[in-house]
C-alpha cells in the first residue's frame, strides 16, 4: 500500500514547521554524496540552468519599467505612431523568455534523470546490503516494513531530488535576485514586503507545525498498516479456514481509521494554510499599490509608473518563492526521514564471517584449485595452520556438536549442552515435540546463527573458521516451507547449481521422482511458474525443492520435514529416490512422520532442548522410552 507524496504548492504533505536537525543535515549531505558519485556534471549544468531561469524571471519584471517608461508613456504623450522601438524591445524580451523556458525544461529533465539514477544506485545498495544481513534481522523485522523502504521511502527521496531541492535552490536564487531588484526600485516599498513576509512566517510556524506533527504520525501508522496488510495477504488461507474475516476486517478498519484521522487533520491544517498565505499575498499587493501610487505621485521620490508596475510584479515573485521554500523544506525534511530509514538498512551490520577455510576441488592427488563446478568433483577444505602452512582436509561430511548451548533471546535458552556426532555417510534423524530444538540444530550447522557456548566441528574444523559461502555450498537443504521463484521449472531446479546442464537437471528430477509430473505439464521443463501455489500442488512444489537439492550434489544434506506436504503414495514413490540421493552423504532429517526415519543409523530424541535418547529404531523401541511412546502412539508428538 503505497501512498505517494507529491511536491509543489498544493501538496499538503509539504506543509509544516521548518525543522532541519543535525541528523537531517547529515542525511542530506549523504544524499548529495550519492549525487556527486557519477552525476556531478549534470547537477552543475542543472544548477546553471536554474540560475538562468531565475534571472529571466526577474528580467521580465524589470522589463515592465522599460516598456512603460521608455516606450508606452512617450508614445502616448507624443502621439507618435512609430512603434519600431517597442517592437524591438518586445522581440528582445521574447528571445529572453525563450531562453528561460529552455533553461527550465533542461534543468527539470536533468533533475529527473539524476533522481532516477541516484535511486537506482541506492536501491542496488539496499538490496546488496539486505542480502548480507543475518537471518536474525529478518526474524525481527516485518516484510511489509522492509518493503516500505523500497517503495514509500525511496519514492519520497525521488520527489525530493527531482522537485523539492531544485525548487528550493530556484526559490533562493529568485529571492536574492528579486530583493536586489526591489531595493533598486524602492527601499520603502521593500520594507512593506518584509513586513508581510514576517506575518507569513509567523502563520506558517503556528499552523504548519500542527500539520507536520500529524504527518509524522501518519507515516508511522502507514508503515504499520503496510506490514499488517502484507501479513494478512500471506495468511489469507488461515483467515478463511477459521472464518476470521470479520475480526480481521474490524482490526484493519481500526488501523485504517487511525491513518484517516492523522491524514485528515494534517491535510486540514495544510489546506487552510494556502488560502491564508494567498490572501496575505493579495493584501500585500494592495498595500504596495496604494503606497506605491502615493510615492509615484510625489515628485520627491524617483518611483515612476513603470517602476511601480515592475515592483508589483516583483513583490509577487518574492512572496511566492518564500512560501515555496517553507513548503519544500518541510517536504525535504519528511523525505530525509525516509532517507534515514533507507540508509539505516544500508548501514546494518552484515552477517559476521571471520572464516578463512575455503572449499576447493581436487583431483585426489593434492593438486587443488578454487571451487568452480561441483558435479563429479573431489572436494576438500583448504585451511591455514598456526604456522602459516596451507593444508587440505578432505571433505567427508563429519559433523560434531560439542557442549552446544544456544538461545535466540538471552533469557530463553533453546539448546542445553547438546553433544552429537554424525559420521560421514550417516543418516541422523531428529524427532521430538515442536519447539524441542530440532530445526535450531540445523540452523547452527549452516551458521544461520552462531553458538553461544560449545562448538561445532565440520571434518574437524570449527564451522566459525569456514567461510559462510563455502560452508553453505557444501550443505543441501530441503525445507518444510518450499520457495519457488518466477521462471521455468528448469530454472527453479537449476537454482541449486546454476552451471548444471539440462541433462543434469533432468537426472536430478528423476532422482527425486519429479520427472513424471513435469513431463505432463503443458511445456514440460520449460513450463513457467510464478512462484505462487496456484500452478502446482504443495507436494509437487516439494518434489521440485528436493530435485533442486539433488542437482546441487552436496556432501551433507538437511531435510527439515521434507516430506511433510507429500501424500503417502507420493512418499512411497520418492523414498527410493531419496535413499539414492542420500547414499554416501551425511544426512540430517527432521520429521514428525516417524516412518520416514526408521532406516536412520541414529535417531536423536529431543525434549526441552536436550537430547534424551539416542540409537537406531530397534534400540529405541527396545528402550520403551520417549521414542517408543511417540512411535506406538501412546503419546503424540
Amino acid at each position: 500500500m503505497s501512498m505517494g507524496r507529491g511536491g509543489g504548492r498544493h501538496n499538503p504533505a509539504a506543509q509544516g514547521r521548518i525543522r532541519m536537525d543535525k541528523e537531517s543535515l547529515r542525511t542530506l549531505r549523504r544524499v548529495f554524496a550519492h549525487i556527486g558519485d557519477g552525476y556531478l556534471g549534470r547537477l552543475v549544468l542543472a544548477m546553471g540552468c536554474i540560475v538562468v531561469s531565475a534571472l529571466v524571471s526577474v528580467a521580465s519584471a524589470l522589463f515592465l519599467r522599460v516598456l512603460i517608461d521608455e516606450h508606452i508613456v512617450p508614445i502616448l504623450l507624443a502621439g507618435s505612431r512609430d512603434l519600431s522601438g517597442l517592437a524591438s524591445a518586445i522581440g528582445a524580451m521574447g528571445l529572453l523568455y525563450i531562453g528561460g523556458v529552455a533553461s527550465s525544461f533542461l534543468y527539470q529533465q536533468m533533475m529527473v534523470s539524476i533522481s532516477h539514477g541516484v535511486l537506482r544506485d541506492i536501491r542496488n545498495r539496499m538490496f546488496f546490503s539486505m542480502q548480507r544481513l543475518p537471518l536474525r534481522y529478518f526474524d525481527t523485522h516485518a516484510t511489509g516494513e522492509l518493503m516500505s523502504r523500497y517503495t514509500n521511502d525511496a519514492d519520497a527521496m525521488r520527489q525530493m531530488l527531482s522537485q523539492s531541492i531544485p525548487h528550493v535552490f530556484s526559490s533562493l536564487l529568485t529571492i536574492v535576485f528579486v530583493l536586489t531588484a526591489m531595493l533598486s526600485l524602492s527601499a520603502l516599498l521593500t520594507l512593506v514586503v518584509f513586513a508581510v513576509v514576517a506575518v507569513m512566517f509567523f502563520v506558517t510556524a503556528r499552523i504548519g507545525g500542527k500539520s507536520a506533527n500529524y504527518f509524522s504520525k501518519r507515516q508511522k501508522v502507514l508503515g504499520d498498516l503496510n506490514g499488517y496488510v502484507e501479513e494478512m495477504i500471506d495468511g489469507q488461507k488461515v483467515i478463511q479456514v477459521f472464518s476470521r474475516e470479520s475480526a480481521v476486517r474490524a482490526d484493519f478498519e481500526d488501523r485504517n481509521e487511525q491513518l484517516f484521522e492523522h491524514t485528515d487533520l494534517a491535510n486540514r491544517y495544510g489546506i487552510v494554510l494556502m488560502p491564508i498565505m494567498g490572501n496575505l499575498g493579495n493584501i500585500q499587493y494592495v498595500l504596495i499599490a496604494v503606497f506605491g501610487g502615493m510615492l509615484a505621485m510625489n515628485p520627491s521620490f524617483s518611483l515612476t509608473l513603470g517602476g511601480l508596475a515592475s515592483f508589483l510584479t516583483l513583490s509577487k515573485n518574492f512572496t511566492n518563492p518564500v512560501s515555496q521554500i517553507s513548503q519544500q523544506i518541510n517536504s525535504v525534511v519528511m523525505a530525509l526521514a525516509g532517507a534515514r530509514r533507507v540508509f539505516r538498512l544500508i548501514d546494518e551490520e552484515p552477517e559476521e564471517d571471520l572464516g578463512h577455510a575455503r572449499l576447493v576441488k581436487t583431483d585426489g592427488q593434492g593438486d587443488c584449485r578454487e571451487n568452480a563446478a561441483r558435479s563429479g568433483a573431489c572436494w576438500a577444505w583448504e585451511t591455514t595452520g598456526e604456522n602459516g602452512e596451507t593444508r587440505l582436509v578432505p571433505l567427508a561430511g563429519d559433523i560434531r556438536l560439542q557442549g552446544v548451548n544456544f538461545a535466540y533471546e538471552t533469557d530463553k535458552p533453546v539448546l542445553h549442552d547438546v553433544d552429537l556426532f554424525a559420521k560421514p555417510g550417516q543418516k541422523i534423524a531428529f524427532v521430538g515435540a515442536t519447539g524441542a530444538g530440532k530445526t535450531t540444530i540445523t540452523n547452527l550447522i549452516n551458521r544461520f546463527y552462531d553458538v553461544q557456548q560449545g562448538r561445532i566441528l565440520y571434518d574437524g574444523i570449527p564451522v566459525q573458521d569456514i567461510r559462510k559461502p563455502d560452508l553453505r555450498r557444501s550443505l543441501g537443504m530441503v525445507l518444510q516451507d518450499t520457495t519457488l521463484f518466477t521462471g521455468t521449472i528448469m530454472e527453479n531446479i537449476r537454482y541449486g547449481r546454476l552451471e548444471a546442464t539440462d541433462e543434469e537437471v533432468i537426472e536430478a528430477a528423476k532422482l527425486a521422482n519429479a520427472h513424471g509430473f513435469i513431463t505432463r505439464l503443458p511445456d514440460g521443463y520449460q513450463t513457467v511458474i510464478s512462484g505462487t501455489e496456484s500452478e502446482l500442488s504443495q507436494g509437487q512444489r516439494q518434489l521440485l525443492s528436493i530435485a533442486r537439492c539433488a542437482v546441487a550434489d552436496p556432501p551433507v544434506m538437511i531435510l527439515d520435514e521434507a516430506t511433510s506436504s507429500i501424500d503417502t503414495r507420493t512418499e512411497r514413490l520418492i523414498q527410493e529416490g531419496m535413499d539414492r540421493l542420500m547414499e554416501g552423504r551425511t544426512v540430517f532429517v527432521i520429521a514428525h512422520r516417524l516412518s520416514t526415519v526408521q532406516n536412520a543409523q541414529a535417531i536423536l530424541v529431543l525434549e526441552g532442548g536436550r537430547i534424551i535418547e539416542r540409537g537406531d529404531h530397534d534400540d529405541l523401541i527396545a528402550q520403551r522410552g520417549k521414542y517408543y511412546q511417540l512411535y506406538t502412539g501412546m503419546r503424540s508428538v
